[in-house]
């Protein structure tokens, strides 16, 4: 993904946490808070609980391929910043699986493109 998407900042992922609006699916949690900007920004969370280093960034690696294939599609609204973190049934979910939480969460915080 480029960096220009990416959220990297601590102080950005506990801004967007405290005061952007959540939405739940059994594997994700989505938050998300109007940027201002032209384009979305996007962050990946994933915690020690999940598992070790090595799975917790497979889920990454797979949560970003998932959001840039959305964002190349022009698939996600612009303006927003977004955090997915994920939750403890991930550590079993399938590739399709992961994409359809992710699909089924934008739709819920209403961030997909009038376009599609």
């Amino acid at each position: 993904m480029r960096r220009k998407y990416r959220l990297q900042a601590n102080a950005d992922f506990q801004r967007i946490r405290r005061k952007g609006r959540t939405h739940t699916h059994r594997l994700l949690v989505i938050a998300v808070l109007p940027n201002n900007l032209e384009h979305s920004r996007f962050g990946f969370a994933v915690g020690r609980r999940i598992g070790k280093a090595v799975l917790r960034n497979r889920i990454k690696r797979r949560m970003r391929e998932l959001v840039r294939e959305r964002i190349q599609r022009g698939e996600i609204a612009t303006g927003w910043d977004v955090v997915f973190i994920a939750r403890h049934p991930i550590r079993e979910a399938s590739y399709p699986q992961v994409g359809e939480a992710i699909d089924f969460l934008l739709y819920r915080a209403e961030l997909v493109s009038e376009a599609v």
